[in-house]
């Protein structure tokens, strides 16, 4: 960082004097970035991002602007690292391609997930991920209900990833209930509690199960949703109405 000093004249009067780089709009999202998939995106202060490319804060504003500016920029980014799937795949396969794809994602940026549920991206950044999206729903037959069927399939999504970073919290770890649920694994009274208690027990006694649950609970939500959108595919084929 610059120094703090209130002897004004004894700093150097630009960056490139003090041997700095320039500072640019693009280095602040960068390090913003790099903040977030160190920290998570509600970690980190504008303060830390300012010491994170030598600067003070009013340099951020000037080129961002403020933490919500730079919060958006973060999405942006974020969103721009997905590989969008070879259009010519059926509609299933694009979608199951670029869900995975999306975990990947945002899993390495932890807080993206839930704001993008809450707020999505800007137009620029998701505007091609939409436009293909919902034109590959289009070409498939959904007609008017394709944009109803995108957004349920990429919230849905973004809800699962949200809830795996939440529970990577130190709150979440203190209020983890698994082994209370597992003691109900015998309860012949309450059938559902016990199969529940029972595939609690398995994760606490094997870690490769447990460490593939949200993969396995992921990929269930994602795949269940488009059986469903297949099924009122179906339906809209045969002429059914909402």
């Amino acid at each position: 960082m610059p120094s703090s000093s209130p002897r004004a004249g004894n700093r150097p009067r630009s960056r490139a004097a003090a041997g700095l780089p320039a500072i640019t709009a693009e280095k602040v999202i960068d390090a913003a970035v790099a903040l977030t998939a160190e920290r998570g995106l509600d970690n980190w202060t504008l303060r830390q991002l300012a010491a994170a490319v030598d600067a003070y804060p009013a340099v951020i504003y000037h080129h961002v602007g403020d933490r919500d500016a730079v919060v958006a920029a973060v999405l942006d980014r974020v969103v721009g690292l997905l590989a969008l799937p070879d259009e010519n795949l059926p509609w299933q396969e694009w979608f199951a391609e670029l869900l995975a794809d999306l975990r990947t994602v945002l899993r390495a940026h932890p807080g993206t997930a839930r704001r993008l549920v809450l707020f999505g991206p800007s137009v620029s950044a998701a505007t091609v991920t939409i436009d293909r999206g919902i034109g590959v729903l289009l070409a498939a037959g959904f007609g008017e209900e394709a944009v109803l069927a995108y957004n349920l399939l990429v919230a849905t999504a973004c809800q699962f990833v949200a809830m795996e970073d939440d529970r990577e919290s130190t709150l979440a770890l203190r209020l983890d209930n698994t082994e209370e649920y597992a003691t109900y694994g015998d309860r012949t009274d309450l059938p559902g509690m016990a199969a529940h208690g029972r595939a609690m027990r398995e994760l606490l006694s094997d870690p490769e199960v447990a460490a593939g649950w949200f993969t396995r609970l992921y990929d269930y939500a994602v795949h269940r949703c488009v059986d469903g959108l297949a099924h009122r595919l179906a339906e809209l084929e045969a002429g059914t109405p909402a």
